[in-house]
This record gives structure tokens, C-alpha cells and sequence, in this order.
């Protein structure tokens, strides 16, 4: 009996230092963190503050409405539609209403809402004169196909005018709807660790990325056929509404001296034409641009604000007729 008592007494003291060597990690990790310049940890905070798991399985999580946070030290308001920025205007007639889909680089993550592409676009406009609305649906870890059922699901009723798909090259990546487990969803330890063994056991690289891209976009794969069935589906509503269309292509950041995946911004010029989309290609604008030039931090790929401009630059003359 105290061979069996000293054992059990053994494996609950094990117990206990492993509970307690876990919650200082996690303090400790946290108060590192405090910075806000842990990318992955940033972005495990924003789908925990503002992302809520979708009842649409295509989806898989949408924003949660007039809600905020401070995510990568740069505040980020979500307004009643659940879009970065002010309170949607009541419709007037006559005044344009631009919605622009997209994913995180949209969204303008690491970047203050007065520098997003959408913000200076209206602010163009507004020097130009004109009473334009300018609205981000960008919604971080979407691609083609949730950005079109977001808006035939929940923003039909926003009323566009006019419809920007902002396109990166990864938007025919197969997503799944995920969640991960209870110590994922909490636990910036359990964030970290996982985010080490993909690192360590994934494939990483410039080749690999290239690899990965042309199986992705290979005539026949599950994410190009997907990716372009959503881009006839959103033109085949905009046609029969006669909503005017516009694809603007962005360039992957990491190396734009000697691009590699100039073929999927010819593909998607290809099915922008064939489906009635004025196509914008946003890599002239960011060529000779280094990774510290736009990087909205180091070690984080989104652009900054000066990508957001150039974005902006490139895209308005188009919208505003003067191209």
C-alpha cells in the first residue's frame, strides 16, 4: 500500500508542477506579447476578438458585428455589417456605393483604417469632388470563394453599385472551416508550440511556395475549379443586376525583383475578361519594392501603408474613369 501511495502521490505532484509550469509559461508568453509584435499571436487574438464561427459551413467564420480591438498595436473597428470602418451611410439616390471583397490584405491588417486602400480611395474621390462610399468587406483567411457567398449571403442588401474583387494569388486555396481545440482557441503556449512544429515539419521556402501554386492552380485542382466558379458566380449576379465589376490583382511581397508567380496574375487577367470583370494588376505598382519597404512588420507579409497607397494609385483612375 505505500508503494501504491507514494506512486499516486508522485504522478499528482507531476500533475500539479505541470499545471503550474504551464500557467507561467502562459503569463509569461503573455506579458512578452503585450508588444503586439508576435504576428501569429496577433492573429490567434483577432479570430478570438473579432471572428465568430459561421452557421454557412462555406464560410467558416465571419466578423462579428460594431465590434473592436487593438490587434498588432493598430485599432480595428468593425461597424454594423460586420466591415472595417464608420457606420454605413443610409442609401441616397444617385451616390455611388463601392464594395470591396477580400481577405486580410483588404481588411488592412497592420494598418491604420485612415491608410487602407478603402480609405484613401474615398478620400480621392472626395478631392475629386464626388460623394463616393468606399467599403472594406475584407475579412481575414478568405479566399474567392467565401468573399462571393459573403456577399451573396449577407451583403446582398448593402446595395452596391459597383463590386472591386481584391484578389491575392493564394484566394483558390481549399480552406476548411477549422476552430481548432480548446487549448488553441486559449492558450497562447498552445498557439505557439503548434506554430513551432509547422515550422520545423512543413515545407517552407520560396520553392516550396512556387510548388505549392502550381499544384494549386493546375488545370483541373479542387481550389481553381472552386476559385472560379465563385468569380462567374459573383459576375452572374452582377450582370443580371447590371452592377459594374472590377478584379484588382495583388502580387505576393516576398520577392518582387524576381517574381515568380507572374502566371496566376495571367490567369486571373484571363478570367476577369471572360467574365466580364475590368481587371487591374497591382504588380507594376509594387515593382522594385523590397520586403522592408512593405512589410507592415517584420516577419509579416501584408502590405503597409505605403502598399495600401500604391494599391490605391493603381485602382483609382480605373473606378473613376480616368484610365
Amino acid at each position: 500500500m505505500n508503494g501504491m501511495r507514494r506512486a499516486l502521490f508522485q504522478i499528482i505532484l507531476l500533475l500539479v508542477s505541470s499545471v503550474v509550469c504551464f500557467g507561467l509559461a502562459e503569463a509569461g508568453l503573455r506579458l512578452k506579447n503585450s508588444s503586439m509584435k508576435n504576428y501569429d499571436i496577433e492573429m490567434w487574438r483577432y479570430a478570438k476578438e473579432l471572428k465568430t464561427p459561421s452557421d454557412d459551413p462555406v464560410l467558416g467564420h465571419e466578423h462579428l458585428k460594431s465590434r473592436s480591438a487593438t490587434l498588432q498595436a493598430v485599432p480595428i473597428r468593425l461597424n454594423e455589417w460586420g466591415l472595417r470602418g464608420e457606420p454605413v451611410r443610409p442609401p441616397a439616390p444617385g451616390r455611388r456605393r463601392i464594395l470591396v471583397l477580400g481577405s486580410s490584405i483588404t481588411l488592412g491588417w497592420g494598418v491604420a483604417e485612415d491608410d487602407t486602400m478603402t480609405a484613401r480611395l474615398q478620400k480621392m474621390f472626395k478631392a475629386d469632388g464626388q460623394d463616393v462610399e468606399v467599403l472594406n468587406a475584407g475579412i481575414g483567411n478568405y479566399n474567392a470563394v467565401r468573399c462571393v457567398e459573403l456577399f451573396l449571403t449577407r451583403l446582398k442588401d448593402l446595395q452596391p453599385t459597383d463590386i472591386v474583387l481584391h484578389y491575392f494569388v493564394n484566394g483558390a486555396e481549399v480552406l476548411e472551416p477549422g476552430g481548432g481545440n480548446v487549448l488553441l482557441r486559449n492558450s497562447e503556449v498552445a498557439v505557439t508550440l503548434w506554430q513551432v512544429a509547422n515550422r520545423m515539419f512543413g515545407e517552407s521556402g520560396e520553392g516550396s511556395l512556387d510548388d505549392h501554386y502550381r499544384a494549386l492552380y493546375a488545370p483541373g485542382s479542387k481550389g481553381r475549379t472552386e476559385m472560379e466558379a465563385a468569380v462567374k458566380r459573383l459576375a452572374d449576379y452582377a450582370h443580371e443586376h447590371n452592377i459594374p465589376l472590377f478584379m484588382a490583382m495583388t502580387p505576393d511581397v516576398h520577392n518582387l525583383e524576381d517574381y515568380h508567380f507572374q502566371y496566376i496574375h495571367e490567369l486571373m487577367g484571363q478570367l476577369a475578361r471572360q467574365y466580364g470583370y475590368t481587371y487591374v494588376d497591382f504588380l507594376p505598382a509594387f515593382r522594385g519594392l523590397r520586403p522592408s519597404d512593405i512589410f507592415a512588420m517584420p516577419g509579416d507579409p501584408h502590405p503597409n501603408a505605403l502598399g495600401h497607397l500604391k494599391m490605391a494609385e493603381a485602382l483609382y483612375p480605373v473606378l473613376a474613369g480616368k484610365s
